[in-house]
């Protein structure tokens, strides 16, 4: 696969952040000596009240090799916040915390499992609650064998997925199944989550913390840009709300940035109007796309 569009983190900044946050955590209580002592269990939480550890617990690895996958696939699913814009994907990940670690704190004291001792540490519920859009968003594109077996584009995703959630045993499948579960509720839309934005402020934080040559982050397209022309349902229905957008350059897109926007699951008829009305802006065109899909 082509790791989610770009190269590097143009576009998605509170990824950047995220992947840069949980590497030097980990080297940090690495170089200490506590990497496995960070993570949650019954007796911290319910009897030393060590509440400290539910933040840490979210970035920092145990292990060299989780901290190797965990990041490979923070890295990969930076394409969800190409997708959605750095605003909702912070309240993505926000939400996939927070739900994750409630699960799991349940979960400690329902079962009491002494076996469980410590759970694996790291961002469990970030990267696995982004399985769920990973599975019902993002197509395949590929398809090939290899000693007579089937794979896709899609099945290193996985594999690096399963190697994870296996990598400590149950204290590391806790964790995952916590995180499927938080995706699946953000995509269930509990509570209308996904309807919710921070401030603008917080959005810009991370644009602020990006480098220059990183690019910026998605910013929303204004609504008048919307095209009339994408070959689309959700278009149609967005011709029926907004006004008619002005006329377009007429100037033909590059063909990467149609590839791009391709790899982020828009067709590519949709992605190249979407272009040429966006001038070849590729965020114009990105959001101009999600405008679309949302009506």
């Amino acid at each position: 696969m082509n790791g989610g569009g770009p190269s590097g983190f143009n576009n998605a900044p509170v990824a950047r952040t995220l992947v840069i946050a949980c590497g030097l955590f980990t080297v940090i209580f690495g170089i200490q000596g506590r990497s496995n002592k960070l993570g949650l269990s019954y007796q911290d939480i319910f009897k030393n009240l060590q509440l400290w550890k539910l933040v840490v617990s979210n970035f920092a690895f145990s292990s060299t090799p989780e901290l190797l996958f965990g990041l490979y696939l923070l890295y990969y699913f930076r394409v969800f916040e190409r997708q959605i814009g750095s605003n909702k994907y912070s309240v993505f990940v926000m939400f996939s915390i927070i739900v994750s670690l409630l699960f799991e704190v349940l979960a400690l004291g329902f079962l009491k499992d002494s076996t469980l001792n410590v759970l694996t540490s790291g961002p469990y519920g970030v990267i696995f609650s982004s399985f769920v859009p990973f599975y019902l968003d993002i197509p395949v594109s590929t398809r090939f064998r290899v000693f007579g077996l089937r794979f896709t584009d899609k099945s290193f995703i996985y594999l690096a997925g399963l190697q994870l959630l296996l990598s400590s045993w149950k204290r590391s499948i806790l964790p995952g199944i916590c995180g499927i579960l938080a995706g699946a509720l953000y995509r269930l839309n509990v509570l209308h989550i996904r309807r919710l934005k921070f401030p603008d402020f917080v959005a810009s934080f991370f644009s602020r913390l990006s480098w220059p040559s990183m690019g910026s982050t998605v910013t929303a397209a204004p609504r008048r840009n919307v095209p009339r022309n994408i070959p689309s349902y959700a278009a149609r229905q967005v011709e029926a709300s907004y006004p008619a957008a002005p006329p377009a350059s007429t100037a033909e897109p590059v063909e990467d940035s149609i590839a791009t926007l391709v790899s982020m699951g828009f067709d590519r008829s949709s992605a190249r109007q979407a272009l040429i009305h966006a001038r070849n802006d590729l965020n114009a065109a990105t959001n101009i796309l999600l405008e679309a899909q949302s009506h």
